[in-house]
């Protein structure tokens, strides 16, 4: 579950040849529309689903959460855990344990986050190609295929699918390098949600009970 989380702020994100490294125009022009969709708005909020099938075929799970984002702030709820951010402090809330976690929030540290998702990231951290369309959820799509410059990050191989209509990502798969895969949708995508500031900071009062561990 706790991975679970923590591909939810992929959210839904190595061997790739040299040719295709950051001068794919095609895929560029993709995440690009992406990248300016995305700074246009003040705040979203998006449904998203992550399904797992494991290297062995032995386990296979799915989970469903939202996320909320205004800014670099950021809301992810995923069953009983939720990860907030302000854009200076992290709370990683666990219901079962009713305990919540409280770290700085450090923008270099963070591998994906739908702060990353959606904006251009893309350009430093990731090499990119365009691998064709597909149909997602019904929408016509753009895939793009990204590998981390970084080979030392636990997976290989990111895949984003983008809405040819609408410029938002709306699925794709993760490929870890020890072989589980992540299949990831979005959906529900509301632009300029109205969102109180509020949402993007931990209040133990709405929590009776719950031990904090502050990790700062």
């Amino acid at each position: 579950m706790k991975k679970f989380l923590s591909l939810g702020i992929l959210i839904l994100l190595c061997a790739v040849q040299t040719s295709f490294a950051q001068t794919d125009a095609k895929a560029k022009a993709v995440l690009d529309a992406v990248s300016k969709k995305i700074n246009g708005l003040k705040s979203l909020k998006a449904n998203f689903a992550l399904h797992l099938a494991s290297a062995n075929g032995k386990v296979s799970e799915s989970k469903k959460g939202t996320f909320s984002m205004k800014g670099q702030k950021y809301h992810v709820v995923l069953g009983g855990q939720e990860i907030i951010c302000d854009n200076k402090t992290v709370w990683t809330y666990t219901k079962d344990a009713n305990e919540v976690q409280v770290s700085t929030f450090n923008p270099n540290e963070q591998t994906i986050s739908p702060a990353k998702l959606f904006t251009n990231f893309y350009d430093k951290e990731y090499k990119y190609k365009y691998v064709g369309e597909r149909k997602v959820n019904g929408k016509n799509c753009d895939v793009v295929e990204m590998t981390p410059v970084n080979t030392a990050k636990q997976f290989k191989k990111i895949e984003l699918a983008v809405d040819k209509a609408s410029s938002t990502i709306v699925g794709g798969n993760i490929w870890e390098k020890n072989g589980n895969q992540y299949q990831y949708e979005i959906s529900g995508f509301t632009p300029n949600a109205p969102i109180a500031d509020t949402y993007f900071t931990f209040n133990p009062k709405q929590y009776p009970g719950v031990e904090v561990v502050d990790l700062r």
